[in-house]
């Protein structure tokens, strides 16, 4: 279907505004323009078995049967309706608008009522019906032709997904949660089955996919095409799981008219309200909405973390509260499918923003979580996208693309793929997508992301550059603690004595006015030494008739004020070590495969000979700095030339201001 086709019939529905401007806030314009529109194409699909349906129904009426499975079988679909109402019949009787509507929908089977109901049509229908426009918009509806003949399900998801977009906007929402470019949707469809395109051609295969986030079911519907057209009499089975009831209702009602039991996709949350818990899928995608805090589901996500640990879904650890995409990942990868004798074995593709690539310190949650994925090998390849691709942001994106079964070739590597500066800019945009991805981009990107172990090989291949793969110990490091003497030198100052009188274990330990005093006589005086400051101390207090105290804490005190830090003062010592200085401390990131002493001997001690790693406070941290491996210097332009440009640029404004003034 051509842009103007679907723009065309989704004005038809969205011109239901005209009617409802004045009664309804623009915000509220998509609660009346969504339900008609799935209700309207539910009506259609069934159009052509209707009568059989009718008469399926009058024949087993007042049985004491369950006669669903046969009104099924009458209608060929997994609902159906026994009314003999129409929306144009409807429409056509003003007075019992309402009350034939309603009978209506309660004429679908249960299935297709549920959908309704999410959209809380009876009470759109009860407002409608009191502003005295129900049968208007009954009528609007029932023009809008939405056969499969003419409007294939494909087709359908387009205009569901303007109408969505239209309603996000008037409602001040993010359209991009509910739906993802179907540009992009193709894209990652393809990286997912690709590699497994000639095991997809095999007589009689089943094969099974989740989307735990799926909106309007678009990647559910890209990936059964995908299959479908590589083997017509594959059987593909969709799963799915919908926060959002509007989304999820369309979602529904796509699955129910092409065939799909409806029952698989799950309304709510994935994380606390797990609707397909113990479920295991051939290959599983979701675009979740970027940065999205898990504050709601804390209290469920921690109590299986603490419990369950790795035999739950979040057993890697936990990211920071602001971002649940990591949590996404962990639920995708706990549905994947075991590795028995060779067969089995998942593959999964996910949509993230940048941070999920580097966010969190070594040993923070979410670098646990990458170095479980990367150690357990199931990191394929990242592919970055082009920036304003999605409808609610424009920032850059990636996909990450995992499996439990790497071919051989691929084992130990992970893929990481440029495509960046593959785009077409939109002569409109939609929301923040400002840019597409051209079917021929789409080949390219596919066509090198499989040949991506030899272009990174080849240097005479065309794309080299945009293509590097590494081995997976590339992307850990040690955070090393590199420590440096306490060098001081000691004091007395009338800044020392003032913050003798200030410190609390000073004070606990004496008389702190008695004691001041009787450092008064060595005001001005140093010490390069701890115990020649330390004798003069005592000899001053014994003359003054103050007694040394015992205890760490008050010898502690008075080195902290007579003591000042001297690159070239006495080190001091701990049991015979020295003591670090806190304030020196430094910390460096070793990468894995790099021996950390010879790093030290390397990139530190040339510069600062005294300094040692303190080897207990050691972490291992796991990150993907993608931006870093494909970053190519572009030195700055020679003064001279900058110059000239300048010059020129001033003679020009001279030129013109001559022309103003004259």
């Amino acid at each position: 279907m051509s842009t103007s086709k679907h723009t065309e019939l989704a004005n038809h529905a969205w011109s239901v505004a005209d009617l409802l401007r004045g009664d309804y806030k623009q915000s509220d314009y998509g609660k009346v323009i969504l339900p008609f529109t799935v209700l309207r194409r539910l009506e259609c699909v069934l159009a052509p078995t209707k009568d059989r349906v009718l008469e399926t129904y009058d024949r087993f009426k007042g049985k004491d049967i369950d006669v669903s499975k046969f009104l099924r079988k009458a209608s060929g679909h997994s609902f159906y309706n026994v009314s003999g109402y129409s929306l144009k019949a409807i429409a056509n009787d003003p007075a019992y608008a309402a009350k034939n509507l309603l009978a209506y929908i309660g004429a679908f089977s249960e299935n297709a009522q549920e959908v309704m109901d999410r959209y809380d049509f009876a009470a759109q229908v009860k407002r409608l019906d009191n502003a005295n426009l129900l049968y208007q918009v009954v009528g609007r509806f029932a023009d809008l032709d939405l056969r499969p003949e003419v409007v294939s399900n494909h087709q359908m998801g387009y205009v569901f997904e303007e109408l969505i977009r239209r309603f996000a906007e008037q409602s001040n929402e993010t359209a991009g949660e509910h739906f993802t470019p179907r540009e992009v949707i193709e894209l990652m469809v393809n990286l997912l089955l690709a590699p497994d395109d000639d095991a997809l051609t095999v007589p009689g295969v089943v094969r099974t996919v989740l989307d735990p986030a799926c909106g309007t079911g678009g990647m559910l519907s890209a990936a059964e095409e995908h299959i479908t057209q590589h083997n017509p009499n594959a059987t593909v089975q969709v799963f799915g799981q919908e926060l959002n009831p509007e989304s999820w209702a369309i979602c529904r009602s796509d699955m129910m008219i092409k065939g799909q039991d409806p029952e698989n996709i799950k309304f709510g949350n994935s994380f606390s309200d797990d609707g397909h818990r113990g479920g295991q899928f051939d290959y599983l995608l979701a675009n979740p909405p970027f940065g999205v805090e898990w504050k709601k589901v804390k209290d469920e996500i921690e109590r299986e973390y603490e419990t369950l640990g790795f035999s739950g879904r979040f057993g890697a650890g936990l990211p920071r509260i602001n971002d649940g995409s990591l949590l996404f990942l962990q639920h995708m990868l706990s549905k994947m499918k075991p590795v028995v004798d060779g067969k089995g074995g998942s593959r999964v593709a996910i949509v993230f923003n940048g941070s999920p690539l580097f966010t969190g310190a070594a040993e923070s949650g979410e670098s646990r979580i990458r170095q479980w994925i990367i150690e357990n090998d199931w990191l394929e390849g990242i592919v970055a996208l082009p920036d304003q691709l999605f409808y609610n942001t424009g920032i850059s994106t990636y996909f990450w693309i995992l499996t439990n079964r790497k071919s051989p070739d691929h084992e130990g590597k992970v893929i990481l793929l440029d495509a960046r500066e593959h785009f077409a800019k939109m002569r409109k945009s939609l929301g923040d997508k400002r840019k597409y991805l051209t079917p021929v981009q789409i080949a390219e990107i596919t066509r090198l992301y499989g040949e991506a172990l030899h272009a990174a090989q080849d240097p005479e291949h065309p794309q080299h550059g945009k293509v590097k793969v590494f081995d997976n110990d590339a992307f850990g490091y040690r955070r090393i603690t590199v420590e440096r003497p306490l060098k001081l030198r000691f004091e007395v100052t009338d800044e020392t004595l003032a913050h003798l009188r200030e410190s609390k274990p000073i004070q606990k330990a004496l008389d702190v006015e008695v004691f001041t005093a009787a450092l008064k006589p060595l005001l001005g005086k140093a010490w390069t030494t701890k115990r020649a400051a330390w004798d003069a101390v005592r000899l001053a207090m014994a003359e003054a008739g103050v007694l040394w105290p015992s205890g760490a804490p008050f010898q502690k005190a008075l080195r902290d004020a007579i003591g000042v830090r001297d690159p070239e003062g006495e080190v001091q010592l701990v049991k015979g070590a020295p003591e670090p200085d806190a304030d020196l401390r430094d910390f460096e990131n070793v990468p894995l495969n790099e021996d950390v002493d010879e790093y030290l001997s390397r990139e530190v001690l040339p510069h600062v000979p005294d300094a040692w790693i303190d080897h207990s406070k050691t972490k291992i941290g796991y990150e993907i700095p993608f931006t870093r491996h494909f970053y190519v210097y572009k030195p700055p332009r020679p003064l001279a030339e900058i110059d000239a440009e300048l010059k020129a640029l001033e003679a020009e404004i001279q030129s013109l201001l001559s022309e103003v003034t004259e």
